[in-house]
């Protein structure tokens, strides 16, 4: 007999997986996708070991007709589906013997649907809608595709098949065997066996496609798209040759296929996925005109391509074990991009700007109590799309960067690759990286990082200064500010990097409540978490907070240093530890800074103000505008707006940064450029608008303009240059602010002819950035709600991403309410962490704008920004 399909597991009793009855060894798949009915018709006959005396075998299938299931040409007896736990069941008169091999071959149909498993993608050409078929598997939906053993850790081997049009290009993980011509006219095209790979990495794709392709690499390196834009492959082949050639020497282990393609997919609900040896991404994640595209869409593209290629070794090669792992994947490929990165373009200096990107995101996400620990407990299918998040993202890879900073990073790397050698081709568990880290390195890895990843939260490291002596302690830290005892147990081991005059001291470590230290400092000079490498805020005393601010203006903080300095006064003044008054003060002493990254932080956290007390009087609005365009005036004036072509990285990021905040604020001048040269470039001049203003430009065009703008950007948008001005030009139509416009914008989110389903978000974004758009937005998905649960399912991640945008603008106790209320009689399967979330979101800046705003306002008004 079989065990029943939830059988247990000795690291989480109550997770749901498949019985261990049979083990599949190697899939024969082929499929035909059919356009004209968007169904496809496939065969897959399993290899299984079987391992134990069984009559009855149990995989995953879900949304698959299933029209028969032989084994040795002995039909099953009985088909039963289990929709819940995805699973479908097949009963065999005779017993299978435990130690034996055998066959289940099953035909099956399927459709090619929304954005999971084998699914369409529309795209027009000539003003035809055309379509190809494209895979994502990750994380449960390969059952979707075929009928499946679908967990990571049950790898096997796969020979895959395709039947399609001879005109048509058919892609899998591995190169082309061989190709028929078969009666009907159609090809069959079979690919080479893969090595042993989980299912969540099967890919194949049926399309019109054409590539660009990179040899400087030892494989080929192809990237695909749809004709007409396979040009614009190019810079990412180029990065993955690079990138490739230097994980090849860092993990020294040879990439393992023999081809990496890349393909641009026009509907994904991801931003691309790292299948083995066929990668696929959005089309703006991929594809890039280098003279067109700014500066901020080249660094994600590269980073996006440099992530999803270190998944090929860490994660594909070696796999986790289950999805509670799931942050060891991406945590680590994000690292490794960053890593990756910061090597082959030093001059981008990508680390000093991790400290505001990665780290503020996971900083930021984790200060919630809805939050969760980096190794989550993952019990079902439906749970596991929440999960790929800042947390696993963010977290895990601030984590990795904090104990690759302790281990030294050549450390880190060694111990990295010895555990890829000894685990290749099979799966782990977080802790067999922790002690191939503490083998390599004589440190107990495996103690510290199992308090880091098996609790939610982290801590905030108060600091007391007294006569020669710091006392610093740590409790949990939380964006309302309101830890309970209950919820501040656990003790971090905080690395404390200590800096002072004389260098960092990164030897000091808070592993107890509270811990003295003598200071040897002459000048009065310290900065605790020195570079910022670790996962924790800082509050100090109200004097110490201003002799920072003089050590940022002197020197003596590095841009880390500076940016880490912010966001702590920025999160701990919006979260009640400062008031809001001692982060004013910070900051307005540093209107000389010059590096980007600095001020993208400092406006930001201005940004968040106003973003709190978007529900207040306009007043107080109008003032920290005044404030910013004081603030960001001299350096933008010395700066300026204009580019050329000998502007270093550093210097185009400075320029886009400060022109944007300034026009946000009102900032006359830069105000007036952007209505010209908007006016200049509809006027067909299309060299009026640099593609590093591109965004702010139309989004000012948009806050100030009619309908006549509406239209104006809708057709840019229907008919762009380059994907790069698609996007900026979607993303606008949010920023209007006439109640009738936004109607017309929030009426063309569920037009999936005009507005992908894996685009709705974007114009929502825009929306949140005025009172009227927020209102109008929540006012629409209570009214579309039903429709919207239905095209955007749960099993996709972007119902969550639609909830937390629509609501987490709000600031007042009474709307939080509303929003509860809402939600409280709905199926709440797939986004309720997403949800929770945004209601604390809702709370602590609705906390923040009771207790600070009068005290806001009148530091405003002292220092001359009020009216």
């Amino acid at each position: 007999m079989c065990r029943h399909s939830i059988a247990a597991s000795s690291s989480n009793p109550d997770r749901e997986v498949l019985p261990t009855n049979v083990k599949p060894l190697h899939y024969d798949l082929t499929l035909e996708p059919l356009f004209d009915t968007f169904r496809f018709d496939g065969t897959v006959e399993i290899t299984l070991q079987v391992n134990e005396n069984t009559d009855e075998i149990v995989l995953n299938s879900t949304e698959i007709d299933i029209h028969s299931a032989h084994i040795l040409d002995v039909e099953a007896d009985k088909i039963t589906f289990d929709e819940d736990a995805q699973t479908a069941t097949f009963k065999f008169k005779d017993t299978l013997v435990a130690g034996s091999q055998t066959t289940l071959k099953i035909v099956f149909t399927g459709e090619l649907n929304n954005m999971a498993g084998f699914y369409r993608s529309s795209y027009q050409e000539d003003g035809k809608t055309k379509y190809l078929a494209t895979t994502q598997m990750e994380p449960t939906d390969c059952r979707r595709a075929f009928p499946s053993f679908d967990e990571p850790a049950l790898k096997a081997t796969f020979s895959i098949t395709l039947i399609a049009d001879k005109d048509l290009v058919c892609l899998s993980n591995m190169d082309e065997k061989e190709t028929t011509i078969l009666e009907s006219g159609k090809k069959q095209v079979l690919f080479n066996k893969t090595p042993l790979m989980s299912t969540y990495l099967v890919a194949f794709i049926v399309g019109d496609l054409k590539y660009v392709e990179n040899n400087d690499f030892r494989v080929p390196i192809k990237v695909y798209a749809t004709p007409g834009s396979e040009h614009l492959g190019e810079y990412s082949a180029d990065i993955a040759a690079k990138t490739l050639a230097f994980f090849e020497k860092k993990f020294d282990i040879e990439y393992p296929l023999p081809k990496c393609d890349m393909v641009a997919i026009h509907d994904f609900s991801a931003g691309a996925m790292e299948n083995f040896g066929l990668i696929t991404y959005r089309t703006v994640d991929l594809l890039l005109d280098t003279k067109t595209s700014n500066i901020n869409t080249k660094q994600r593209v590269t980073e996006v391509v440099m992530h999803e290629l270190a998944h090929q070794w860490f994660g594909n090669l070696v796999t986790m074990d289950f999805w509670d792992g799931l942050w060891l994947n991406e945590g680590f490929a994000t690292w490794m991009s960053w890593y990756a990165c910061d090597s082959l373009y030093p001059d981008w200096k990508v680390w000093e700007s991790y400290v505001s990107d990665s780290l503020q995101h996971a900083l930021t996400l984790d200060a919630l109590r809805a939050s969760h620990p980096i190794e989550v407990p993952v019990k079902r299918a439906d749970e596991i799309n929440q999960i790929f998040d800042a947390i696993s993202y963010s977290k895990g890879s601030s984590l990795l960067k904090m104990i690759s900073r302790w281990l030294g990073e050549d450390v880190f790397i060694k111990g990295v690759s010895n555990y890829l050698k000894k685990h290749m081709w099979g799966n782990t568990q977080t802790s067999d990286l922790w002690e191939a880290l503490s083998d390599v390195s004589g440190k107990d890895v495996v103690k510290v990082m199992d308090i880091w990843t098996k609790n939610i939260g982290y801590p905030i490291v108060s600091v007391k200064e007294s006569e020669g002596k710091l006392i610093v302690s740590q409790n949990r830290f939380l964006a309302t500010g309101d830890a309970t005892a209950e919820e501040d147990k656990i003790l971090y081991p905080v690395f404390l990097g200590l800096k002072t005059s004389k260098g960092l001291d990164e030897s000091l470590v808070l592993d107890t409540r509270t811990k003295e230290f003598e200071t040897s400092t002459t000048d009065d000079f310290f900065k605790i978490n020195g570079d910022q490498a670790g996962i924790f805020r800082t509050a100090y005393e109200p004097a110490r907070w201003a002799k920072l601010g003089q050590a940022g203006v002197d020197g003596k903080l590095s841009v880390e240093d500076r940016v880490g300095l912010v966001a702590d006064a920025g999160a701990l003044a919006s979260s009640g530890y400062i008031s809001t008054t001692d982060f004013l003060n910070l900051v307005k002493s540093w209107s000389n800074e010059s590096n980007y990254v600095v001020w993208d932080e400092i406006l930001s956290r201005i940004g968040n103000v106003k973003a709190a007390l978007i529900f207040e009087s306009d007043d107080i609005r109008v003032a920290l505008n005044r404030f910013i365009v004081d603030l960001l005036g001299d350096k933008l004036k010395s700066v300026g707006w204009t580019f050329s072509d000998s502007d270093s990285f550093a210097e185009q990021q400075l320029k886009s940064s400060l022109f944007a905040f300034a026009v946000a604020a009102g900032h006359e001048e830069a105000g007036a450029f952007a209505e010209k040269s908007y006016a200049d470039y509809i006027g067909g001049n299309k060299d009026a608008i640099h593609p590093n203003l591109r965004t702010t430009i139309f989004n000012h065009a948009a806050k100030t303009g009619d309908e006549k703008t509406f239209d104006q950007l809708f057709k840019i948008y229907q008919n762009p240059s380059s994907v790069d001005e698609k996007i900026t030009a979607l993303r606008s139509l949010g920023r209007f602010t006439q109640p009738e416009i936004l109607d017309k914008v929030t009426g063309l989110l569920l037009n999936s002819d005009v507005v992908k389903q894996q685009d709705i978000y974007i114009p929502m974004q825009g929306l949140r950035a005025t009172r009227v758009g927020i209102e109008t937005l929540w006012s629409w998905v209570q009214t579309n709600w039903d429709t919207l649960f239905e095209v955007l399912p749960p099993g996709l991640s972007m119902l969550s991403t639609v909830v937390s945008l629509s609501t987490s603008g709000f600031t007042k106790k009474e709307q939080r309410a509303q929003v509860e209320e809402f939600f409280k009689s709905k199926n709440t399967k797939g986004y309720d962490q997403g949800l929770a979330q945004s209601l604390d979101v809702i709370k602590a800046k609705g906390n923040w704008a009771e207790r600070d705003a009068t005290k806001i306002s009148e530091w405003l008004a002292s220092n001359g920004y009020s009216k």
